[in-house]
């Protein structure tokens, strides 16, 4: 065999794995664009702003963004702004700027449903002159009383034979403004015995008498979610409405609107199954309680997955972009572990972040033996797994802060930090060893005494005894005071998010706030949302909210410590 014939094996074998790799959604895409069903791949997201994007949302941008751009084709920013009562400018900014930092690149390509109203309005008018929709005069409670159940057809609304002029006329008069909030809607005229209930002469358009935030008083009556969707799916051209599993029965409605307003090109729904992450809230209405309740200080507290928080907790766009090529796209729903997540963020950082010595509960270390106004700087590695950062200076003194955790005086055995008479490394300095210690009133240790070996300063080469501890520190003259936060779940959904009471259940350590922390000067100048690795003790990035130069606030973004193994 020539080297030509391996390189065509080894092609036919890649081409191979890449079919076999593609998900169900790619597949449908390539038989539609092999059948000539379609030319360009169009796609979008389209959120209603009515809260803020979580991070299931993400899954939708980076699956739609993905699709349009694997095939050369385009992705539609789209607001679903059919519901007034509910939507807000601030809910519009927000999502902008979320799918912008996920990834969603929608360059100039950002619309709202409500432009299309005038359509949508003539496309309702059309079905009433075709005989397909009625104005009804039933309350949404008779309504709900004549659709039936799961088991029993529904029954027809009295109203449902009206002549095509009195629909005609009834609805341009709800259009004007002329009957009050509830007292009709339009619904379509499908199929009362229909076995999907959803198609059972649903609500097409409502009459509201409330002011929009894109069209203002023009219109008080609006379209129904169902009605609107799949119109302003064909009016953009969107070849391929992927959508979550919730909608797998809405298909047969959205399939009729498109057939019986009569677009050319009608755009074809797809389901994929939501991605549901465990031990946290990812439901836009808990968030919403939360919020409104003040059990959180915002949409982005981050203690909750909204991607506003996670980005305001330290999460790269990047991580979100892993975590979502790891959980895949299919049509069976599951849950994903949150640990996940957190082996997401870990993997994008360890590489990239500096890492600085930190001390988050601080006792004071004096080395006896050291002069007391010295102040000498040491060789750091910024990151020891990539040599590529370089190094740094670090100041050392003969105060120092420790972690309170890094000195006991009764030890229990294997212990090898600080103890009186035992010897450890400090990082990237030297050899001390504990003579003494100092506690106040209640027993609590505030000072350990040391004296330091001169000899062994890290890089001197000094090896003629060994320690088994290694322990960081900051100095105390030239250490920067911070903030410290550090963040568990907000709940145990695994509890159930309420209790018996109706309560939410909270995780009383949902935060834990450290006011007396010192890091090392290396972090002069920093700004949110810059992220560090400190030592031992984990990922953290400066708070985009409340932090300043003259009060440094700290959020960890992740622990070092994992359990979890990637399939």
């Amino acid at each position: 065999m020539n080297d030509k014939d391996i390189i065509n094996d080894n092609a036919s074998e890649a081409t191979e794995k890449e079919v076999v790799s593609k998900n169900f959604i790619e597949m449908i895409i390539d038989k539609d664009l092999e059948e000539g069903k379609v030319k360009t791949i169009v796609t979008r997201f389209p959120p209603e702003p009515n809260g803020y994007l979580h991070i299931g949302h993400a899954k939708s941008i980076l699956l739609n963004y993905g699709l349009a751009k694997k095939y050369g084709g385009r992705f539609n920013l789209r607001f679903d702004d059919t519901n007034p009562m509910k939507e807000k400018t601030e809910f519009v900014d927000s999502i902008i700027e979320d799918v912008k930092w996920v990834g969603g690149d929608f360059e100039d390509r950002l619309f709202f449903a409500s432009d299309y109203f005038d359509q949508m309005y003539e496309a309702a008018v059309k079905l009433i002159k075709k005989g397909k929709a009625f104005v009804c005069d039933l309350s949404a409670e008779e309504i709900r009383e004549y659709r039936g159940t799961l088991t029993e057809p529904g029954k027809n609304s009295p109203y449902r034979d009206r002549s095509i002029e009195e629909n005609l006329k009834l609805f341009e008069e709800m259009k004007e403004g002329k009957y009050p909030d509830g007292s009709k809607v339009l619904r379509a005229k499908i199929d009362m015995a229909s076995p999907n209930i959803n198609m059972r002469d649903p609500v097409i358009y409502r009459v509201a008498k409330i002011p929009h935030h894109n069209t203002g008083d023009k219109w008080c009556i609006y379209p129904m979610y169902d009605f609107a969707h799949p119109i302003e799916d064909a009016i953009e051209g969107v070849t391929h409405s992927i959508c979550t599993l919730e909608f797998e029965d809405h298909r047969p409605l959205y399939d009729w609107v498109v057939r019986e307003l009569e677009y050319e090109c009608p755009p074809k729904q797809i389901e994929f199954a939501k991605m549901y992450l465990t031990n946290v809230i990812t439901g836009k209405r808990y968030i919403k309680k939360l919020v409104e309740d003040g059990i959180v200080d915002g949409w982005d507290d981050p203690r909750l997955v909204s991607i506003s928080a996670l980005r305001r907790r330290g999460f790269t766009p990047e991580s979100i972009q892993m975590f979502m090529e790891l959980c895949g796209v299919s049509k069976s729903q599951s849950s994903v572990d949150y640990a996940m997540l957190e082996y997401c963020i870990r993997e994008d950082l360890k590489l990239k972040r500096p890492r600085i010595m930190a001390v988050l509960d601080p006792i004071k270390l004096i080395i006896t033996n050291y002069p007391e106004d010295q102040i000498e700087y040491l060789e750091a590695p910024n990151n020891q797994e990539n040599e590529e950062m370089g190094t740094r200076q670090i100041p050392f003194g003969r105060e120092l802060y420790i972690e309170r955790d890094d000195f006991m005086i009764e030890p229990p055995k294997k212990y090898f930090r600080l103890y009186p008479g035992n010897e450890v490394r400090l990082m990237n300095a030297y050899f001390v060893t504990c003579q003494d210690y100092v506690t106040d009133e209640n027993g609590n240790v505030t000072e350990v005494h040391c004296t330091y070996d001169p000899e062994t300063r890290s890089g001197s080469g000094f090896n003629a005894r060994k320690v088994k501890g290694t322990i960081h520190w900051v100095a105390a003259k030239t250490a920067k005071k911070a903030e410290v936060r550090l963040y568990e779940n907000i709940v145990d959904e695994e509890k159930g998010v309420y209790n018996e009471d109706g309560s939410l259940n909270l995780n009383p350590n949902s935060i834990t706030v450290l006011k007396n922390c010192f890091i090392e000067p290396s972090i002069e100048g920093a700004k949110a949302p810059d992220s560090f690795q400190f030592l031992r003790q984990g990922f953290f990035c400066l708070d985009s909210k409340d932090s300043t130069d003259e009060n440094l606030v700290f959020n960890r973004i992740v622990s070092l410590k994992s359990s979890y193994k990637p399939v």
